[in-house]
């Protein structure tokens, strides 16, 4: 990997230390990105909305790799995510799907694991071009988003006009034709 490059990183930060983290990224002059989705919470004396981060226990920060150290050093952060011992980059589309998915607004949730679904990409909406599985849950159509190095996911509901299948051949192997109605077997 090169040093030259600005490269995303997953960061590896204590347990609700978050917001603390990106805080002190921001003060050191290093850009974090923490996707946060709204919770309600209730209490024994009152009921709230909080504001939760999307990958509980990390955060995306942006950095050159020799600048490691300089992060590194920011308390409440355990370490960069690697391969070994080579730092491990998160892909800048993953990134930038997940900035697009926490601006548009839609209500979004973590999605501990990837249930078997179908491939989608979306074709309307604020989220046009991005790609995920598909799940049906409570008669709501969602898209789930990944970030593969984390092998986490986070759950964002959608609109079902908004997607079409990829890649879907009909029973004679060939490629689908648009419309693409979900509940259409091709």
């Amino acid at each position: 990997m090169s040093d030259t490059q600005v490269r995303w990183f997953a960061l590896f930060v204590k347990p609700r230390h978050e917001k603390v983290v990106a805080s002190a990224l921001q003060a050191r002059g290093v850009e974090s990105f923490l996707p946060l989705y709204e919770a309600r919470h209730r209490w024994a004396n009152r009921n709230a909305t909080v504001e939760l981060p999307l990958f509980p226990g990390y955060l995306f920060s942006r950095f050159y790799p020799s600048d490691k150290s300089r992060v590194l050093s920011t308390p409440g952060l355990f370490d960069i995510v690697r391969f070994g011992k080579e730092l491990a980059p998160v892909s800048d589309q993953e990134i930038s799907a997940l900035q697009r998915v926490a601006a548009s607004g839609l209500a979004t949730e973590p999605w501990p694991d990837l249930a078997i679904g179908e491939d989608v990409q979306m074709q309307g909406g604020p989220l046009v071009g991005l790609v995920g599985k598909l799940l049906e849950i409570k008669k709501s159509m969602r898209l789930v988003l990944s970030v593969d190095l984390l092998n986490r996911s986070i759950l964002v509901e959608i609109e079902r006009d908004w997607v079409r299948p990829l890649g879907r051949k009909s029973p004679l192997g060939q490629p689908c034709r648009e419309p693409w109605p979900l509940e259409q077997i091709c």
